[in-house]
């Protein structure tokens, strides 16, 4: 599991930092999280094929969450996308991308599906063969859903050594992995285990975009391997994170270490600190494995 940050700024691009969206490779499937203005461009920058994106989750409908994503359907149609397209997000979102495409006449040639949600409690969402994601209601100005990815267990591993030791046939491979026992030609019976090795422990990423301080979604996001939660504000603008719906990074710490996730990353920040190192000192007071987000940066969820 590959996490890309394609943008992690608050409200407004800087020059070197775009507003929110997020490349998540999950078990050789490709979905973007948000899609905030610059997308596109941060997605040639890192040289990813566009049809390789299936499956497209939008937190909320503020412009900075979503404002790509118009431009970036277009630009599908261009490019001869042929492969169906599938839009996760707040009530509305489909009225507002199809006016835009009516008005500019811009219909695609693919098929674009709208899954459009308004539960304010948590739901699955997509049931991959490979994955799995299920809405995070969270506490915002506006409609907002985080989104909680899980990898499904994978097929046994082959034991080489095993296999070879015993003389079983290529063609029993697959049966091996889907966890079966194998009976040799002699009539003899071997048992899985002693053949297969476990599958590796299936990996969970968490996505948690703008919202207030809601000590209820630790739970939701127990033990995930990885942690992403907005951390807008420092300790000294408490007041405007209460205003604003919006939370600190000792906030997201809090939520961290009471979800004992494996690792916290912090992004959404406020323009008006030109230093980020404070965020890692403020939210190390709670909960310590924490890393900040940057354009470009990449994380390998272990």
């Amino acid at each position: 599991m590959k996490l890309t940050i394609l943008g992690c700024n608050a409200a407004t691009p800087r020059k070197n930092a775009q507003t929110t969206a997020q490349l998540l490779e999950i078990k050789g499937q490709m979905v973007l999280i948000d899609c905030g203005e610059g997308t596109q461009l941060q997605l040639r920058k890192l040289r990813v094929k566009f049809a390789r994106i299936q499956h497209i989750f939008i937190s909320h409908l503020h412009g900075d969450h979503f404002y790509g994503l118009i431009g970036l359907i277009s630009t599908l149609r261009l490019l001869g996308r042929s492969a169906d397209l599938h839009v996760y997000g707040p009530k509305g979102i489909k009225e507002i991308i199809t006016l835009q495409l009516k008005l500019a006449k811009s219909w695609t040639d693919y098929k674009l599906y709208f899954h459009e949600l308004d539960s304010t409690h948590s739901e699955m969402v997509l049931d991959h063969e490979k994955f799995t994601v299920e809405t995070l209601p969270l506490d915002h100005r506006v409609y907002t859903n985080g989104y909680l990815f899980r990898e499904k267990m994978g097929p046994r591993k082959i034991n080489q050594t095993a296999v070879a030791t015993h003389g079983v046939s290529i063609s029993d491979m697959e049966n091996l992995k889907q966890g079966k026992d194998i009976s040799l030609e002699n009539g003899k019976t071997i048992e899985n285990h002693r053949l297969t090795l476990d599958p590796a422990t299936p990996k969970s990423y968490a996505f948690c975009s703008d919202t207030a301080y809601l000590p209820s979604l630790a739970q939701l996001v127990k033990g995930v391997s990885c942690l992403y939660h907005e951390a807008t504000f420092l300790d000294t603008h408490q007041d405007l994170a209460l205003k604003t719906k919006h939370s600190t990074a000792a906030e997201a710490a809090r939520i961290a270490a009471a979800g004992e996730v494996g690792q916290l990353i912090l992004g959404h920040f406020s323009s008006r600190y030109p230093d980020l190192d404070e965020f890692i000192a403020q939210a190390q007071q709670h909960f310590k494995n924490v890393e900040l987000a940057e354009d470009g940066k990449q994380f390998l969820i272990a």
